[in-house]
């Protein structure tokens, strides 16, 4: 059964991540497809990037960035749940995501985004950095932006209620499923 990481790419104390990750999780658990698990940076308090070299050309030295790099290779895929700051990813996951790179390497990414614009110009962001990491990023991503994103932040709305979002979470959700058996099959050839 392939695995796939859900990664929660916010660790503000006052983050709305933990509401999509809930969400997402909810809705994945209800497939069959691959064996998903929650993993959230809060979990791997990496310094800044400052090793010698990516581990693709020296071996690192920070123990919790060891950790991290064992935990990515466990998986076949991954979901990045990502807020947007400043019209980018959060400088948390993209240093994240600068501590690991052959196990990155020929798996594909998918993206849930939240904010004003649903996250739109961080994962666009994103996508060119998977495509530097040998990853095969998905077309299709899931944005709760705009009315969807306040109301759920600020007002309670809960997503469960957003029907409309459900049939991009399941497209991608089939998108990724496909892409991470192709990719597996071919990385096991």
């Amino acid at each position: 059964m392939p695995k796939i990481a859900i990664i929660i790419s916010s660790t503000r104390a006052t983050r709305f991540a933990d509401k999509p990750a809930k969400w997402l999780k909810d809705i994945v658990s209800q497939r069959q497809d691959a064996e998903y698990e929650l993993l959230d940076l809060r979990d791997y308090p990496m310094p800044f990037f400052d090793e010698v070299a990516s581990n693709a050309w020296a071996p690192t030295q920070n123990e919790v960035a060891l950790r991290w790099q064992k935990k990515v290779a466990e998986f076949d895929g991954y979901i990045f749940l990502t807020a947007e700051y400043n019209h980018g990813p959060t400088a948390v996951l993209k240093n994240a995501l600068d501590y690991s790179y052959p196990e990155w390497n020929k798996k594909p990414a998918a993206f849930v985004g939240y904010g004003s614009v649903g996250a739109a110009r961080a994962i666009e962001q994103l996508r060119q950095i998977a495509v530097e990491l040998q990853m095969a990023p998905i077309r299709t991503g899931v944005h709760i932006q705009g009315a969807d994103f306040m109301g759920a932040w600020q007002q309670g709305a809960a997503l469960e209620d957003m029907a409309h979002l459900q049939p991009g979470v399941q497209a991608m959700l089939d998108e990724l499923s496909w892409w991470t058996n192709a990719l597996k099959t071919a990385r096991e050839a």
